[in-house]
């Protein structure tokens, strides 16, 4: 399995790894070893916290390195001017509520449904992926079980590096 990912996202990625590896590792390095001085390791806190982040450091290492490893890189389409697309904002009208919300479509890395950035891959964003303003679209949920949207408007979007890779 790999994830399609933007060339943005892939030197986002890039650049954590090295600041990971060239910044943050010595200095974890470093808060262990002093941590160890601080006496008997089976009673210092300080010891086994510095070892906790230090291993989250090199956890996060290697997930990024084999993200960008295993990554498809995609260019976002920029055909149709009126059809949603990724990194596209759009305001969708779902039935059940009929409250209107603003989301931006983005690729996986940089999910956060909290601030409207919504996945490509997630249910709403492949409903809506390729349709107008104006149209009415179903949301599958699997099993049967779905809802309607309205896709109020599309403001075309580019894939600028201000969005942050997701953190885990």
């Amino acid at each position: 399995m790999y994830d399609e990912l933007t060339e943005v996202d892939i030197q986002k990625m890039k650049d954590e790894i090295a600041y990971r590896t060239t910044v943050l590792r010595p200095k974890l390095i470093e808060d262990v070893q002093t941590a160890r001085g601080f006496g008997d390791l089976s009673e210092n806190f300080e010891y086994k916290c510095a070892k906790r982040d230090k291993n989250r450091n090199e956890s996060r290492i290697r997930y990024l390195q084999q993200m960008v490893r295993t990554a498809k890189v995609i260019r976002p389409k920029t055909g149709d001017a009126d059809c949603v697309g990724l990194f596209d904002t759009v305001v969708i009208v779902p039935a059940p509520t009929k409250t209107p919300q603003t989301i931006r479509i983005v690729t996986t890395l940089r999910q956060d449904a909290l601030k409207g950035l919504i996945s490509k891959e997630s249910p709403v964003a492949k409903a809506i992926l390729g349709h107008r303003a104006g149209e009415t679209v179903r949301v599958e949920l699997g099993e049967g079980r779905g809802y309607e949207l309205t896709i109020q408007s599309v403001e075309k979007g580019t894939d600028d590096a201000s969005l942050d890779i997701s953190r885990y």
